[in-house]
């Protein structure tokens, strides 16, 4: 009889396949690996090979160089390939661009890699799909009940009544240079803010890799050779650690705002000097990852990197079978450094 550890089993490396040989977003250099998404925890630098998106591959190599990885094979979502009789697919996790849920099937059994996934509407990546399966590897990011995460555009229409009460001030959003930042930009779009977006020269490059993808972003101009006391009334977006550094010093009485999951516990907006929390995450929240588990209702959940506690015991009392994987070296809501240099201004949600 086949046990789910014959075809997905948790190593030092990360999810390895036996039969297929490959890991899934592994933390260290292999010779094969899938990778869900381009977020430097999961997506790392040094392996032979790497399947992905096409998105999460050009990403990759937007990072890390051309030579990131000694092969590429790009597949789109709900391409099929195989490899040593083991089927992978790849279908939208609705994180970040590219990101994708790995669907391992082997001998009639069927386990999914969720990677970091949320439910809710995002018009910069295509939204989550749910694949029926035996095992269903989910993330813990926000796996507490305290993490009810408002709606995006409400997020984003504080932000821009911010702007219209306090017109001479400059309003300097931190947000991650991989989803994040897109995501706001492309947010303020449908909100109706029409003027140019500010950006921080760490973002140029992805937000560049995001327009050649056909994500809208609208009229941005670099936020770089200007005088003190500039931009009152403008939206600046930088990685979060320029909010705070010198960099920051040269806009008019900035209004410092940090897009994050994390906003949500105030306590955290106050280290930071947060003056206008905004509570948009690219991770699903308590609600979306309780109703994804009773929507797939899968044999058994595998819960990974982030709060496994609160969801073994919601799985305890639901009938939902479940595990946790302790796997290490992925970090929460993308607070990453990464290797282009976001976090050299300093700079995972």
């Amino acid at each position: 009889m086949i046990r789910y550890e014959d075809l997905l089993r948790p190593t030092p490396e990360g999810l390895y396949c036996p039969p297929g040989d490959f890991h899934i977003d592994p933390v260290a250099p292999v010779a094969r690996a899938v990778v869900t998404h381009g977020h430097s925890d999961h997506a790392r630098s040094g392996h032979g090979t790497v399947l992905a998106t096409p998105q999460t591959l050009a990403i990759m190599a937007e990072r890390y160089g051309e030579d990131f990885a000694g092969r590429r094979e790009a597949l789109a979502y709900g391409e099929r390939t195989e490899r040593d009789g083991v089927e992978v697919s790849l279908v939208p996790a609705g994180h970040v661009l590219g990101s994708a849920q790995a669907v391992i099937r082997w001998r009639g059994l069927t386990m999914v890699a969720s990677g970091d996934y949320k439910r809710r509407r995002d018009p910069t990546c295509a939204p989550f799909e749910p694949v029926p399966c035996h095992v269903f590897v989910s993330e813990a990011t926000f796996g507490l009940p305290v993490f009810v995460h408002p709606p995006a555009e409400d997020e984003v229409a504080r932000l821009v009544q911010s702007l219209r009460q306090f017109p001479e001030r400059a309003h300097l959003v931190g947000a991650y240079a991989l989803g994040k930042a897109q995501r706001v930009i492309r947010l303020l779009r449908e909100a109706g803010w029409e003027r140019p977006v500010y950006v921080h020269g760490a973002l140029e490059r992805l937000n560049r890799l995001y327009k050649r993808e056909g994500v809208e972003l609208g009229p941005l101009a670099p936020a770089t050779g200007l005088p003190p006391n500039s931009l009152g009334g403008e939206v600046v977006i930088a990685p979060p650690s320029a909010t705070q550094d010198r960099w920051s010093r040269r806009f008019a009485d900035p209004v410092r705002a940090f897009a994050s999951g994390w906003m949500l516990v105030r306590a955290r907006a106050r280290q930071r000097g947060v003056e206008l929390p905004l509570v948009l995450s690219d991770h699903a929240d308590w609600p979306e990852l309780t109703a994804t588990f009773a929507e797939l209702r899968p044999e058994e959940v595998w819960i990974t990197h982030g709060r496994e506690e609160g969801l073994l015991r919601w799985c305890e009392l639901n009938g939902q079978a479940a595990r946790a994987l302790r796997l290490v070296g992925y970090d929460e809501e993308d607070e990453e450094s990464g290797p282009e240099g976001e976090d050299q201004a300093t700079e995972r949600s």
